[in-house]
């Protein structure tokens, strides 16, 4: 394998498109986004409208960028870049197709990862665009879990703004567009989301703390105790397993039937 990753960069543009593509995919499944943009840009080097090359390529930005934790300096520079690299991509995926949830998704995927750098005003800023674009992928594919995801934890963002925000946004926006946030929607869509993906661990854990901010704690420690007994298939998973944790260990003096 290590033969193969350091030869890759000679050979990549030697390869045919679908070859890039599927070893990109590989590598993002296997949990190396930075290896599997590469090949993904490649492809698009070679077909500049391969729809798959693009929502895929999007898709890899993403995994790349949330690694990055710095809140200032270069790092934060380019965790923000390789988040508008995702919505670009994202947004050339749809004009390919936009009748395939995909595009849509990882374009609602890109920008809610990247709103969440920032603060409660500026993410009102992509908050119409999540929604409507989270909502579109749904009816293209009603059974999107990532898609359900997004819409979820984006009515779960709404209900935790505070009052100012929420002030400046009926004044700046209008504000109807909050206006339909709830958090039964939030718990509605992120159980569908864990409902139809039950082995990714970020589902469980977004609803968990749902049902924490919601006061319902012994709902909450379900979604968690079950994080411990499953495998990785997020780059972020090791963090959310240690989030996971913390919060268990918060809520369960909270919760009378907890065990």
């Amino acid at each position: 394998m290590i033969l193969l990753l350091t030869g890759a960069p000679a050979r990549v543009d030697a390869q045919s498109v679908g070859d890039q593509i599927a070893l990109g995919d590989s590598l993002l499944h296997s949990l190396h986004p930075d290896q599997a943009l590469p090949l993904f840009q490649a492809a698009l080097r070679t077909d500049s409208t391969n729809y798959m090359a693009l929502y895929k390529a999007g898709r890899a930005a993403v995994d790349v960028a949330k690694q990055i934790t710095a809140d200032n300096g270069p790092e934060r520079k380019r965790r923000d870049s390789l988040y508008q690299l995702a919505r670009s991509y994202a947004e050339r995926a749809i004009r390919s197709d936009s009748t395939d949830a995909e595009g849509h998704y990882t374009l609602a995927l890109a920008l809610g990862r990247l709103s969440r750098t920032m603060g409660g005003r500026d993410r009102l800023r992509y908050g119409r665009i999540i929604r409507d674009q989270a909502s579109l992928a749904l009816v293209l594919d009603p059974n999107h879990d990532g898609a359900h995801h997004v819409l979820g934890a984006w009515n779960a963002e709404v209900k935790r703004l505070s009052g100012p925000t929420r002030f400046f946004a009926k004044t700046l926006f209008g504000g109807g567009f909050l206006a339909s946030a709830s958090w039964d929607s939030a718990v509605i869509h992120l159980n569908r989301a864990v409902t139809l993906n039950p082995g990714y661990i970020y589902h469980l854990l977004e609803l968990a703390e749902v049902y924490r901010d919601i006061g319902q704690p012994a709902e909450a420690i379900k979604q968690l105790e079950v994080i411990q007994t499953l495998p990785d298939s997020d780059v972020l998973d090791p963090q959310h397993r240690k989030r996971a944790a913390e919060l268990l260990k918060e809520l369960r003096p909270k919760a009378p039937d907890s065990h």
